[in-house]
C-alpha cells in the first residue's frame, strides 16, 4: 500500500512540474495509458500525441526483511528540439538511478 501511495505521489509531482505548455504550443493528449498495480509490483505504459512514450515496471524485492526495496526498470522517448527522437533506458534499484542513452556520456571504467 505504501508503494502505491508513493507511485501516485510521484505521478502527481510529474504533472505539477511539467505545467502548461509554452505559448504557441498545443497541449499533448494521452493516446495510450495502461497500468497494472499489484501489492508487490506495478507496470505502466503512457504515450502522448507529441511522440513521447514512457514504459516502466517495478518489483518489490526482499519482502518483509530489513532490506525491502523496489527495483524499477523502464525507458522513455521524446522528440528533441533538433527533431531527433531520444531514448533513455534506466534501472533504479539499490545501486541508484542508472540511465543509458546513445546521447548520454558514459562513465569511464
Amino acid at each position: 500500500m505504501k508503494y502505491t501511495v508513493a507511485i501516485v505521489a510521484i505521478a502527481l509531482l510529474a504533472i505539477a512540474v511539467n505545467g502548461a505548455p509554452p505559448a504557441g504550443q498545443q497541449e499533448a493528449q494521452v493516446v495510450r495509458y495502461d497500468s497494472d498495480v499489484q501489492p508487490e509490483s506495478y507496470k505502466f505504459v503512457v504515450e502522448t500525441s507529441d511522440g513521447k512514450s514512457h514504459q516502466e515496471e517495478g518489483q518489490l524485492k526482499h519482502v518483509g526483511t530489513d532490506h525491502e526495496a523496489i527495483a524499477v526498470r523502464g525507458f522513455y522517448t521524446y522528440l528533441g528540439d533538433d527533431g531527433q527522437t531520444y531514448t533513455i533506458n534506466y534501472v533504479a534499484d539499490e545501486n541508484g538511478y542508472q540511465p543509458e542513452g546513445a546521447h548520454l556520456p558514459r562513465a569511464v571504467q
